[in-house]
């Protein structure tokens, strides 16, 4: 990589038989791994999916909301584009580091430009209606780092294992010109 070049990455968390979303949330309540993404996450451009960004109570300035849809009410600092590699590009613009947050569509999308993806794999089953995409081929990444904690599910009062993985993607692609 050379020096100065932007980097993306994508960003999330799944269950171990694939569910990442339930109802536009997700399927588990585990503060502890919330508060890994937000403090993963804070102070950079994101790109967002419409339906993920909708399920959001705080949106950071330079969001990235990729939808088609006319008419998209956006919080204030957020700007709508119409693809993934338009979102990347404007976020790339911002200087700041880049996150891809989802959903399911947009981690489909946007894995071939990321570096990394941080993906929490979180020990249980849950119900849900987001499945993580399995066009995503994180097993030819290498993971750069683990980390394995303990934290109690809120829902159903047990602890889960939350594996903490970083991988790396060693030559994404070039965003289109």
């Amino acid at each position: 990589m050379a020096k100065g070049e932007s980097v993306i990455a994508a960003i999330g968390a799944v269950a171990r038989n694939g569910m990442l979303g339930l109802d536009g949330w997700l399927p588990w309540d585990i503060p502890e791994e919330l508060a890994y993404f937000e403090a993963k996450v804070k102070g950079a451009a994101l790109v967002i999916g419409r339906l993920t960004y909708e399920s959001m109570e705080v949106v950071p300035e330079d969001s990235f909301i990729v939808s088609r849809q006319s008419g998209l009410h956006l919080k204030a600092g957020c700007r709508q584009v119409d693809s993934v590699e338009g979102a990347l590009k404007a976020a790339l613009a911002t200087g700041k580091p880049v996150y891809v947050i989802g959903g399911a569509s947009i981690y489909a999308a946007a894995w071939p430009y990321c570096r990394h993806f941080y993906l929490t794999r979180i020990d249980a089953e849950y119900a849900g209606d987001a499945l993580f995409p399995e066009s995503v081929p994180l097993a030819r990444w290498r993971v750069v780092k683990e980390e394995v904690r303990s934290y109690l599910e809120r829902k159903s009062g047990q602890f889960v294992d939350c594996h903490f993985l970083q991988y790396e993607q060693p030559c994404p692609h070039n965003l289109p010109a």
